[in-house]
């Protein structure tokens, strides 16, 4: 990569890290995976670079993100099915429970696409049209799988609370 392309890399790194990394959190609900995924992401985008850096990278960031949280909870469900020896420890949970934690746990429940959608819609506040361009579908898939997931989080959470989370995440 020339000198002028590394720069501008650097420069766009240095300007939407901290947005990124934020989607990236939303997308798998884990810090230290957020880093693992951003890394991934910032890592395929700067092989890519000659290509994404003329038009506008951040939604193709974006996509390596969503996509890459995807893939990774496939292998893990996949993980999950297979038999073992001996069940893996589990983290006891805190019973200071707020409502950020609260809607972390309903976020991870969702299915991967379901929790995407609910990410770029809500916290990035991108258009049906842009949800969609971001993960490769149609605006109709983003709809219904959008539909899908706030029936699901208002089961979990309740009429109110989702209505209040949604509305402030708009704010």
């Amino acid at each position: 990569m020339s000198g002028g392309a590394e720069d501008d890399f650097g420069a766009f790194v240095a300007a939407r890290a901290t947005t990124l990394l934020r989607v990236a959190h939303l997308a798998c609900g884990d810090r230290a995976e957020a880093e693992d995924l951003l890394q991934t992401a910032l890592e395929r985008t700067y092989r890519n670079w000659h290509k994404v850096r003329h038009d506008s990278p951040e939604p193709y960031v974006r996509r390596v993100i969503v996509n890459t949280a995807i893939s990774r909870a496939r292998r893990r469900a996949i993980l999950r099915m297979i038999p073992m020896r001996a069940l893996p420890d589990t983290p006891a949970r805190s019973d200071d429970v707020d409502l950020r934690e609260v809607l972390m746990d309903a976020l991870r429940a969702l299915p991967p696409r379901q929790r995407a959608v609910v990410v770029l819609r809500y916290w990035e506040d991108l258009s049906e049209h842009q949800t969609a361009q971001v993960l490769g579908c149609a605006v109709g898939t983003v709809k219904s799988q959008c539909s899908k997931a706030l029936a699901k989080l208002r089961t979990a959470l309740g009429e109110e609370s989702v209505e209040g989370v949604i509305g402030h995440g708009r704010a």
